[in-house]
């Protein structure tokens, strides 16, 4: 097969949550320790920072793996989902893993992922953490794909886990409260583990203290404890946060004192983290006059925050190109964005995306007006064509929008 070939029989093949959703979507880990155990077990070879939370954990990823680089570690980085091409996904240090180990990969062990019903994000774990082990990585950033506790990267055994903050997200698979869904990201620390908290409620901080307790695991809010905001080349105003709880992550490391991480190393690799990482999509600007910036953000807590920071910005018209997934509570996010703003409505290219005529209808229930289009790239042409120099176009809504206008 070729790498196309390859990379088709995957999303075709496995269950894939970012196109199919809820039934893509695995109820323990029997199937990742399966694989895990018919790959010899790379997991326990690896040296690792293991990172979840509702939002920011692709940045605090990105964050702690520009850091390594820079104070000269070899360093493997895991996220997803990708933007553009599924190699995205598994890096190191910066650089994208070959379409020809992929291949490999797949053709050799493609009886055993059909044979078990493997998904998709389960045979994406293995192959990261068997290409890190081959690789020699010095250390390896594990993100989260959904949750914690039963998310198929959760067999690794860290040298801190993080847990960036926690809102509402994916509540059918993870609780409808924040105290359920805290419960489901805690499930990652382990016994004896530092864990760094990122943000945090009330309610949310007395489950991460009792798992943490439980666990005997030493633990640090990032949000109480560090002061310091660096400044970095990734530019939205959320990435404060992410900054101080990967800064709290690296103290523990430095603590540790099994890598040697100078304040220096931090300070440069917080700068070059788009340069070290190639790190996509986070409030992203694409072109100027007019300005155009794209996000990522496609939850309440996410949308709040760029939102805020989009109505700070120096311009004549507002146009928003937002398209969303089927499965999103409109009622929880519609809200969150301007009256004032002139929208274009569409429909991301995968089986998951919202119709553009129900986005529009459900929009203008809020006072959110403009225009449905069949397609992201017709809608974001669109936008540009009806935007002068002064105007400010933000494109948004999900990962999948923002992908097809990189």
């Amino acid at each position: 097969m070729t790498y196309q070939e390859t990379v088709n029989w995957m999303f075709n093949q496995l269950p894939m949550y970012q196109t199919q959703g809820a039934s893509a979507f695995r109820k323990d880990l029997d199937n990742t320790y399966l694989l895990a155990d018919y790959l010899e077990n790379p997991e326990k070879k690896l040296v690792c920072i293991h990172v979840a939370g509702t939002n920011g954990k692709g940045s605090t990823s990105h964050l702690l793996a520009s850091v390594f680089q820079q104070a000269g570690y070899k360093t493997g980085l895991f996220t997803s989902p990708h933007l553009k091409d599924y190699r995205e996904r598994i890096k190191i240090d910066g650089d994208a893993i070959s379409e020809d180990y992929i291949i490999g990969f797949i053709q050799k062990h493609k009886s055993f992922f059909e044979a078990n019903n493997l998904s998709f994000f389960e045979m994406s774990v293995g192959l990261a953490f068997q290409y890190f082990v081959e690789e020699n990585v010095d250390i390896a950033i594990i993100e989260t794909g959904l949750g914690g506790r039963l998310d198929s990267t959760n067999i690794v055994t860290p040298l801190v886990s993080v847990v960036t903050n926690i809102g509402f997200d994916h509540m059918t698979f993870l609780g409808t409260t924040l105290d359920s869904i805290a419960s489901e990201k805690a499930g990652i620390i382990k016994p004896n583990v530092p864990v760094v908290i990122g943000e945090t409620t009330a309610e949310t901080k007395k489950v991460f203290q009792a798992k943490a307790d439980e666990t005997r695991s030493p633990i640090v809010f990032a949000s109480e404890t560090v002061s310091e905001n660096w400044p970095s080349d990734l530019l939205g105003d959320y990435q404060v946060a992410n900054k101080k709880t990967a800064l709290a992550a690296l103290r523990q490391i430095q603590k540790q004192q099994k890598f040697d991480i100078s304040d220096e190393n931090i300070k440069s690799g917080f700068l070059n983290v788009v340069k070290n990482t190639g790190l996509l999509g986070r409030w992203q600007q694409i072109q100027a006059n007019p300005t155009v910036i794209c996000d990522t953000a496609h939850n309440r807590h996410g949308l709040e925050i760029v939102m805020r920071q989009v109505l700070k910005q120096d311009f004549h018209k507002l146009h928003i190109v937002l398209g969303v997934v089927n499965d999103k509570d409109l009622l929880d996010i519609l809200p969150v964005f301007p009256k004032s703003a002139t929208y274009y409505f569409c429909k991301p290219n995968i089986p998951r995306g919202l119709d553009q005529d129900i986005l529009k209808t459900e929009a203008e229930a809020f006072d959110l007006y403009g225009q449905a289009f069949r397609s992201v790239s017709e809608a974001y042409r669109t936008a540009l064509e009806n935007a002068d120099s002064r105007d400010f176009i933000y494109v948004g809504g999900s990962t999948f929008v923002v992908a097809e206008i990189l």
